[in-house]
């Protein structure tokens, strides 16, 4: 009995630990967010799968719009696929620079020449609110979990990943506007 009890013991211990490296992980992120400080940001931000999860969500925003006007081949769908994702991930490197991250992050906008529109800043979100944290929190996998920035699904949000040193934010992930105006800058054919 002693030792399901001690095993009990161990296993909170770690979910303990598991929750609070992410719970401080992301309020460093907030933090950085809130300052406007980039290299900050960036210390926190797994780049390389940002800018992939971006360009998955192009791609899959792309592919439906194109369902919608008449049905998309399977040769046509692996073309996209492929070549599509050079163009997407133009766009994508247009949108995550070192500046624009932190200013998506802090303001819920991009600065430059993209039509972005807007979503709900990071920096917005308290911390403090423990509850209010749990309401937005949803686990995709043991090492990823999502935050909604807003108060309801369609307001985005962001996923964090740990990579063997900390949680790192892995992607943000676009409102559905948000990506049709930026599907509309792609060619159609």
């Amino acid at each position: 009995m002693k030792w399901l009890a001690a095993a009990l013991a161990v296993v909170a211990l770690c979910l303990l630990v598991y929750a609070g490296t992410a719970f401080v992980s992301l309020a460093g992120l907030v933090a950085a967010a809130r300052s406007g400080d980039a290299d900050q940001v960036l210390a926190r931000t797994d780049l390389p799968r940002v800018r992939h999860a971006l360009v998955d969500q192009l791609i899959d925003a792309y592919l439906r719009r194109l369902g919608r006007e008449r049905p998309v081949k399977p040769f046509e769908r692996l073309a996209i696929n492929t070549f599509g994702a050079s163009v997407a991930d133009d766009l994508a490197s247009k949108l995550l620079t070192r500046d624009n991250i932190a200013v998506l992050l802090q303001t819920g906008t991009v600065r430059g020449n993209v039509e972005f529109g807007s979503i709900p800043p990071l920096a917005e979100i308290d911390v403090s609110n423990i509850p209010g944290i749990i309401r937005r929190f949803t686990l995709i996998k043991p090492v990823e979990f999502s935050l909604r920035l807003g108060a309801s699904r369609e307001a985005g949000s962001i996923s964090m990943h740990f990579a063997g040193d900390g949680w790192r934010l892995s992607a943000v992930n676009l409102p559905a506007a948000v990506l049709a105006k930026l599907v509309e800058r792609l060619p159609t054919r």
